[in-house]
């Protein structure tokens, strides 16, 4: 039998918008340094459900069990245009969390280092606002990083990058996997899917394969 704790383990939750369940009496697991796909077609629950995992949207009926720090990465393709913060700015507050916070130069590092994971270094004293969807969508990647949390749940990380990029998100999901952080994500990419360690097929709101 095995006794290992799971990183985030969801038990028959259900989940509505109105009146018909998206997500319907899904049970899955998620080990401690694996990578996980969540895969299906469009409206499928995929989205709903790594949200459901996270914390942000409470499950109707079920129950849903977290270890360890977590991490959500999600989707930004817009963000206000008056927002006063720059692409450091946005990675160093992923270092806050509640009920600790590293202090003002330790937290400038991991940021350093978070952007230079993602390769965007270069644009670290940029505001967000001018940068490139797929630009931001690199620098939330480094948000989500930047405390090397225990979990991280992503929706679509790869969304609006180019190739190289894709590849080097990849990659570093795969790290966080090695130093024995859990990841789930969200993606449609057929070469993300095949190089996920377990992937999680929805359809209609139902795992349909694990």
């Amino acid at each position: 039998m095995n006794f290992r704790v799971a990183a985030v383990e969801t038990r028959c939750v259900c989940f509505s918008y109105a009146a018909d369940d998206v997500v319907h009496d899904v049970s899955v697991r998620v080990d401690f340094g694996e990578v996980v796909a969540v895969a299906g077609p469009n409206g499928s629950g995929k989205s709903t459900l790594v949200e459901i995992m996270a914390g942000v949207r409470p499950p109707r009926l079920g129950v849903v069990h977290r270890n360890g720090d977590l991490a959500l990465v999600v989707q930004r393709p817009a963000a206000p245009e008056m927002l006063p913060v720059t692409a450091a700015d946005v990675v160093a507050m992923g270092t806050w969390k509640r009920g600790a916070r590293l202090e003002r130069r330790a937290a400038k590092g991991a940021a350093a280092d978070a952007l230079d994971r993602v390769g965007m270094t270069a644009f670290a004293s940029r505001p967000l606002t001018d940068l490139s969807g797929g630009q931001r969508q690199r620098v939330f990647l480094a948000q989500g990083i930047v405390r090397r949390p225990d979990v991280i749940l992503l929706d679509e990380p790869a969304a609006g990058l180019d190739g190289h990029s894709v590849a080097r998100t990849q990659r570093i999901l795969a790290e966080e996997a090695a130093r024995g952080a859990a990841v789930v994500c969200v993606t449609h990419d057929d070469d993300a899917i095949a190089h996920a360690d377990r992937v999680i097929r929805l359809d209609g709101g139902v795992v349909v394969r694990q």
